[in-house]
């Protein structure tokens, strides 16, 4: 007599998650601390990340036309925080993922007098846009404080973002450039700005409405705030509250 073999049973075990792409729209001051972050979020082998980086205030206004992020970290609060009020992002979504630090970066001066160096030989001073970059608006804040903005104003050049202010200095198209201290950490010439001459340069990250179901914006921001992240944040010089 012949056995009819059962059907197979298929197991009820939870299907691994597919794997996702995050879109994630970068403020550029940022820019060599998220490769290094997506690196290793992407180690891990679940999920992918596209980088975009440009100005906060350039990125925001792409984002307010429907640009396909799904996460934002910009390099102001302002910003993400007028995205959720505008419904652009996840309500409760918000959060501070550093605080940047200001500096002056003078390439072949001593910057060891601190803003004894402004006062020095030079033609040109580059700063970030100060409407679209937080960092360009720091150094603004700096200059006013320091009593040397209408001294020096006519001589600043203004890069899109805090990416080409750099490339403006590196270049010698501007003998000085005020620059993210992450951007120039190690190097010399460079002398930190005291934060109590500018605002705080408080970096906030939010969930965009069109990453609220996509797995990989989601794990992206809990990762983001791990203390493996965190540790290459600060290592990068900035600061993590």
């Amino acid at each position: 007599m012949r056995r009819v073999l059962p059907a197979l049973v298929v197991a009820m075990v939870p299907a691994p998650s597919l794997a996702e792409t995050a879109h994630v729209a970068v403020a550029a001051n940022f820019t060599a601390v998220a490769e290094e972050l997506e690196a290793l979020f992407e180690a891990r082998g679940e999920h992918q990340l596209a980088l975009s980086f440009g100005a906060t205030g350039q990125l925001y206004a792409q984002i307010s036309q429907a640009a396909p992020f799904e996460v934002f970290l910009a390099a102001d609060t302002e910003r993400p925080e007028l995205a959720v009020s505008q419904g652009l992002a996840v309500e409760g979504s918000f959060f501070v993922y550093a605080e940047g630090q200001l500096a002056l970066y003078a390439p072949g001066r001593d910057a060891s007098g601190g803003a004894a160096v402004l006062d020095g030989n030079f033609d040109k001073l580059a700063i970030a846009d100060p409407v679209a970059a937080p960092y360009g608006a720091a150094a603004v804040q700096t200059l006013a404080a320091l009593g040397l903005y209408e001294a020096i104003e006519p001589r600043l050049v203004m890069g899109e973002n805090i990416s080409q202010t750099l490339q403006f200095v590196e270049s010698g198209n501007a003998e000085l450039g005020f620059v993210a201290a992450s951007q120039v950490l190690g190097k010399a010439g460079v002398w930190v700005v005291p934060s109590e001459l500018h605002a705080p340069i408080e970096q906030g990250a939010v969930l965009l409405k069109a990453g609220e179901d996509n797995a990989a914006a989601l794990a992206f921001l809990d990762f983001l705030r791990s203390d493996e992240a965190v540790a290459v944040i600060e290592a990068a010089g900035y600061a993590v509250r």
